[in-house]
């Protein structure tokens, strides 16, 4: 990067960018992208309610608190979208790899390199303060908690690299079956819900993971070869899709939110259910009708570079939001409880969350300069390519010690204080695939 370009702001870099974009992009995968991770961060800002209970700092949410709030999360989940987006991408850069001779090692190696190297600091972090706070003596029940939460994004990181590095298979299929291989999985998913709900093979649900994910994934495929592309073709998915969810949770064991909810026994997305694939299919089918109009939209010039400014930094924004925002609830409390004080779901609370959000927004793009480094890549030295093998197994480290982060916390009742051996996993998984701090 040149000196002029370093005294640019990071609007006009993002502009600069933006005027270099091929014209055969797709600039909606961009914008649905970079929509939805605006999405996820603010419903979880909004979603989440910290406030102070006879002096203690209480982390609820709305959703219980409230229940008709959860009629929004058939919107405001949009994880499915994810998946579609990532399905589509996917498949252009396989195919691309595949006309060059890449084959599977180089792709899959560029496709884990950029997933997992952002994470890395934000273990760091909570190690760290874990820690620092076995040395204090903290509450390590606080901690625990704080810690789980804060990995929450992590936690669709894993589940996405799953189903990355089962691309190179599934794309084989969708060549072989086109949208029979969607509707395979469809079946596989069902069997699994008449496992876990009619027999009561609870623990077996976990399994839908992967067919679910996988499912929706594969309607990124077909969007790219426009099976599913423009109001006509479009709108069919989303009506079918919006039918079969309305009656999952009508007459079905599923409940009516799309993301879990203090004290429910049945959770839609842990383990994810056939809600989350009818979700799928009807905000797929919803927004690929919305295509044309708002390709149209993003031609202007402000709209298409807002839209590459976010995509520039998305991992970032993704995996430190929910960490800015225990800073701010640690901060408020430290401070006599300023703001904490307000009861969720009461008429000051809900006035009050504009100015919420704008304190957190603030604090997220101010710390966003200090970890982007780690998204911003630069390509690797060429060296021989990693085997597949290697991948695979760094990969599945890296999956394992982060989902038992996720669920578990950091913190540790065993010397020092933190899960040193489930922290260390994501790091000896990313050496193993040939990446980390090293080769950013």
């Amino acid at each position: 990067m040149t000196s002029q370009n370093k005294s640019q702001n990071v609007w006009q870099q993002a502009a600069l960018l933006a005027e270099k974009t091929p014209e055969n992009r797709n600039r909606y995968v961009d914008f649905l992208r970079a929509a939805s991770i605006i999405t996820v961060i603010f419903g979880h800002w909004l979603v989440v309610a910290p406030y102070l209970d006879s002096g203690e700092l209480v982390l609820t949410d709305i959703l219980s608190l409230a229940p008709w709030t959860q009629w929004a999360t058939w919107l405001l989940q949009v994880m499915p979208i994810f998946f579609i987006v990532g399905g589509f991408s996917n498949a252009i850069s396989w195919k691309s790899a595949l006309k060059r001779g890449d084959g599977n090692s180089v792709w899959l190696a560029s496709r884990l390199r950029r997933l997992i190297t952002p994470v890395l600091p934000v273990l760091i972090i909570w190690g760290v303060l874990g820690l620092i706070a076995n040395f204090f003596n903290a509450d390590k029940t606080v901690l625990i908690a704080a810690s789980s939460f804060a990995l929450l994004p992590a936690w669709f990181l894993v589940i996405y690299i799953i189903v990355v590095s089962l691309v190179p298979i599934a794309y084989l299929a969708w060549e072989k079956l086109k949208l029979g291989s969607f509707w395979l999985l469809v079946i596989f998913a069902i069997l699994v819900d008449i496992a876990v709900f009619a027999a009561g093979w609870k623990n077996f649900g976990w399994v839908n993971y992967i067919f679910i994910w996988l499912a929706v994934h594969q309607l990124g495929f077909a969007w790219q070869e426009k099976y599913i592309s423009g109001a006509k073709k479009a709108l069919p998915w989303a009506i079918g899709g919006f039918v079969a969810l309305t009656l999952l949770v009508t007459f079905g064991p599923y409940p009516i939110s799309m993301v879990s909810v203090q004290g429910e026994e049945i959770s839609n997305t842990l383990p994810p259910n056939l809600t989350m694939l009818a979700l799928g299919v009807f905000q797929g089918g919803l927004l690929l009708s919305l295509e044309k109009p708002i390709r149209k939209w993003l031609d202007k010039k402000k709209v298409w570079t807002a839209t590459v400014l976010i995509n520039g930094m998305i991992m970032t924004l993704f995996l430190w939001h929910v960490s800015v925002l225990i800073l701010i609830a640690g901060l408020a409390l430290a401070f006599g409880g300023i703001g904490l004080e307000i009861v969720p779901g009461s008429s000051a609370w809900y006035l009050t969350r504009p100015i919420w959000i704008l304190i957190l927004s603030i604090v997220l793009l101010l710390i966003t300069p200090i970890f982007i480094r780690f998204e911003r890549l630069r390509p690797q030295k060429s060296t021989a390519p990693v085997p597949v093998w290697r991948l695979l197994t760094g990969g599945l480290f890296f999956c394992v010690g982060l989902a038992v982060l996720t669920l578990n916390g950091i913190p540790s009742d065993y010397w020092p204080g933190i899960r040193l051996v489930e922290l260390s996993l994501p790091f000896i998984g990313a050496l193993i695939a040939g990446f980390g701090f090293m080769n950013k």
